[in-house]
């Protein structure tokens, strides 16, 4: 298993990953977004509205206090800590300053550009200190000091990271929980008295008899008041500002549409001859039915949209709290994030194995399923690898620490899945080209539906006028639509890495969806990559062990992976043979030697034919053999035929499924390969592939690319080497095998953690079923507001006498957002199998 999973290329600094607190709805993320990248040194910037984070690609003099002032400015925040905590995550270490450090007037240099910024061990205004000079800076902003267990303990992965965002969610929900309670409280009762007068008029002419209607309206303005300006106060807070800044969001059209119906009520409550007598109604009922609905509404986005991250919660809580190592001769147990490269650790069985590394000695086996998706756990012993996070089962492991902190596998998937989570697809400039002008057009709509109102509606026009210009402000939210695209990106992308498929470039996760043509390797790809004994037939009279045992000891003397995969297969048959002597290769022919008294010797036919030993005996086996692209050997003992032998590198189990899998969900299936045509061809004819381009060097892969999607198909490529590496590239999506080389998942846009090619029918069908629900969650948000806003703002009175009241469409906004959130979640129970 490949351990520099996600790493990227030298020289290229990661993305920070920031929460931002106070957006609420798509315009929010727009305004941040824009804010962000006029900054120097940002060249791209994204906001996940369903993680509230902001992920933006620095260059040259990024400055990330600007960037916290900013965001500041626009009126949201950063929450205290996390800049520096995205700075560490993205390698960029950031240590605390000793206290007799003197502040240096220099910005936090962050870009990675050798030879500027400040001295090392200088500390910025905030008592950051730089922990690196120039001179130890690599390029992309990483440092040289990675060896300390300091800089490891900053680097220990997403447990962090990941419990101050549940913790973010949990202080909101619990904020919402409790304004929520005290709103619904404080409106039931004014509510219940005002509707029920209503609905039914004896209990109107009931309540006017034992209460004056003065007396009443001032309870009622007490409760009004009471809930607008406790609970509902945050809408005011946030809104009116943006809204006097230029740049209207969700909250501005809550504070205008509650503000009205509230300042109208007011009036009529203590200066009603402002208004004509027809026109005496108090509308403080609705103000607070609002603000109430909506709270609970943002009450269920916050519940559900923490709920979206459980991905990466269930990825973080993979990682060891401790590890036992030896140090001065004895064993400690030390936090995982004090472990350092170089430490010997010892796993027991049971426990869960804290960094990567390598097998000094011991044997056992791994549960490595969390990485591989395979349940059967894998036999380790001393020159294995075993990664951080999985489970050590039966035996006692002792192994060198290589991979810690942010540099394990673990870590890197976690860092692949946030990334993926946080990308902005092409189909959410659609919806962000509509949110930059929603907010404003709703505002002036409402305006508009007033004026009409006012002069050609019925009596009581200001009445009437009000309600409709409220019900189209409180309606026209746009939470749902900042949600569509971002939730389900979340869940679906989780739900991705939890069936092995890992997203490393977020808009392959809408591209993937529209593949019609796969392009596999074959070597590592549809085959398992390395030579194995298939077939070891004997002729009559020779004992098939006694015979594999005698030709491995003659292999065993060879360098060629042939006679390494003879002697893997004896091996692990448990046969064991006296040593070969008198050893010599026959150059074009084979090699021989004498084990244990008998004259061995293994080759090609015309070997066998110069030692005097037919081979007629497997004419049959070997025409087989040849019609699976199998080369045959053969071995003699004393002279006589002995056995047919076939080393081949054989198919991994699953590819056959996959090719039948892709085929029956309307995908091509063409193999490009460097290998030479009839063997090529016999592969693919057993897996099913009717396509085949044999014999191509590198550069022919990207031909054969190029050639395959002449006609404007869109086409994935699946590879694991070096030699795949252009083809991944020049390909719509690459889709590298995650046992392969970093080369090749490096420049892949997906990584298949398990190296099966069954990921790639998981990794299409929940791409497909990605961008069915965000076309699912778009129709709903968008036609919500195309269906109502018309009829919020009267225009089924004329012919019905149809009007919506503020209130119902509270609840109606409330709702799309609910349903759009619930929708998305149904990805996280998605089965590749159901879609294929």
């Amino acid at each position: 298993m490949n351990q520099h999973l996600g790493h990227t290329h030298s020289g290229i600094a990661e993305p920070l990953t920031i929460p931002v607190e106070g957006m609420t709805c798509a315009s929010c993320v727009r305004r941040v977004e824009t804010g962000a990248a006029k900054l120097p040194g940002v060249k791209t910037s994204a906001v996940n509205f369903a993680t509230k984070k902001l992920t933006v690609e620095t260059g040259e003099g990024f400055d990330p206090q600007a960037l916290e002032k900013a965001i500041h400015k626009l009126g949201y925040e950063v929450p205290a800590g996390a800049m520096e905590h995205a700075l560490r995550e993205a390698g960029r270490v950031v240590t605390t300053a000793p206290p007799e450090a003197a502040p240096h007037p220099n910005p936090l240099p962050v870009n990675g550009e050798r030879g500027r910024g400040p001295r090392k061990g200088a500390v910025d205004e905030d008592g950051a200190a730089y922990p690196f000079s120039p001179s130890e800076r690599g390029e992309g902003g990483g440092s040289r000091m990675r060896g300390s267990a300091a800089d490891h303990a900053h680097h220990h992965h997403k447990s962090h990271s990941t419990h101050d965002h549940a913790h973010m969610h949990q202080g909101e929900e619990a904020a919402l929980k409790r304004d929520l309670a005290i709103a619904f409280i404080l409106t039931l009762p004014l509510f219940v008295l005002e509707m029920t007068g209503h609905a039914y008029e004896p209990f109107h002419h009931w309540l006017m008899g034992v209460i004056d209607p003065q007396t009443l309206y001032y309870l009622y303005f007490v409760l009004a008041t009471a809930v607008i300006f406790w609970p509902g106060l945050r809408f005011f807070r946030k809104g009116l500002p943006a809204l006097l800044r230029g740049h209207p969001e969700m909250n501005s059209l809550v504070a205008v549409g509650v503000a009205a119906a509230y300042g109208y009520s007011l009036v009529t409550t203590f200066a009603p001859g402002l208004l004509p007598e027809t026109a005496r109604y108090v509308y403080y009922e609705a103000a607070t039915v609002i603000v109430t609905l909506i709270l609970f509404g943002r009450l269920m986005e916050a519940r559900a949209t923490g709920r979206t991250g459980a991905a990466i919660e269930k990825l973080a809580g993979l990682q060891a709290k401790t590890a036992r190592v030896e140090r001065d001769g004895r064993e400690i147990d030390v936090p995982t994030a004090d472990v350092v490269p170089g430490d010997i650790v010892v796993i027991r069985p049971g426990e869960r194995i804290p960094v990567d590394g390598t097998v000094l000695d011991g044997q056992s086996n791994i549960d490595e399923s969390m990485i591989s998706g395979e349940p059967i756990p894998v036999a380790k012993s001393a020159g294995a690898t075993v990664i951080g996070g999985t489970v050590n089962t039966t035996g006692t492991l002792r192994f060198t620490a290589e991979k810690v902190g942010r540099d394990t596998m673990l870590a890197s998937i976690i860092r692949m899945v946030e990334q993926a989570q946080g990308a902005k697809l092409p189909i959410q400039a659609l919806v962000d080209r509509v949110t930059a002008w929603f907010v404003p057009a709703v505002i002036v709509l409402a305006i508009i539906t007033f004026a009409v109102w006012y002069l050609v509606g019925p009596d009581p026009k200001i009445t009437h006028a009000l309600i409709a210009a409220v019900a189209v402000l409180i309606i026209a939210c746009p939470c749902a639509m900042g949600l569509a695209v971002p939730v389900s990106i979340v869940v679906g992308g989780g739900r991705a890495a939890e069936l092995g498929v890992l997203f490393r470039k977020g808009d392959a996760l809408q591209g993937l969806a529209d593949v019609s043509t796969v392009v596999v390797d074959k070597t590592g790809t549809v085959t398992k990559g390395r030579p194995e004994l298939t077939d070891f037939i004997t002729a009559e009279g020779f004992d098939e062990a006694e015979t594999l045992a005698m030709v491995a000891a003659v292999e065993a003397r060879s360098e060629h992976p042939i006679a390494d995969a003879i002697v893997k297969a004896a091996r692990a048959r448990g046969l064991e043979a006296a040593s070969a002597e008198d050893f010599s290769s026959v150059t074009g022919y084979g090699i021989r030697a004498r084990v244990g008294g008998h004259e061995v010797a293994v080759g090609a036919d015309r070997y066998m034919q110069k030692l005097g030993a037919s081979v007629d005996t497997f004419a049959d086996v070997a025409k087989r053999l040849g019609g699976e692209g199998k080369t045959p050997l053969y071995a003699a003992v004393d002279g006589k035929l002995a056995a047919i032998i076939a080393v081949a590198d054989p198919l991994k189990p699953s590819s056959v499924e996959a090719v039948r899998a892709l085929k029956a969900m309307g995908v091509e299936v063409v193999m490009v390969t460097g290998d030479n045509r009839r063997t090529a061809e016999a592969i693919a004819a057993q897996v099913g592939i009717h396509k085949v381009v044999a014999e191509v060097l590198p550069e022919g892969k990207v031909k054969a690319i190029h050639g395959l999607r002449a006609d404007g198909r869109k086409l994935a490529f699946v590879g694991d080497g070096i030699n795949d590496a252009p083809a991944l590239a020049e390909a719509d999506i690459g889709i590298a095998i995650g046992t392969g080389t970093d080369v090749a998942i490096e420049s892949a846009d997906v990584v298949l953690v398990g190296g099966e090619l069954t990921g790639v029918v998981s990794a299409i069908a929940v791409s497909r079923a990605t961008m069915k629900n965000i076309r699912q969650n778009l129709f709903w948000a968008f036609g919500y507001n195309v269906a109502l806003i018309p009829v919020a703002a009267g225009v089924l009175y004329p012919v019905f006498g149809l009007t919506l009241s503020p209130m119902i469409g509270a609840g109606a906004m409330a709702l799309s957002s609910v349903f759009v959130l619930g929708n998305a979640l149904r990805l996280k129970t998605f089965s590749a199998e159901d879609h294929a």
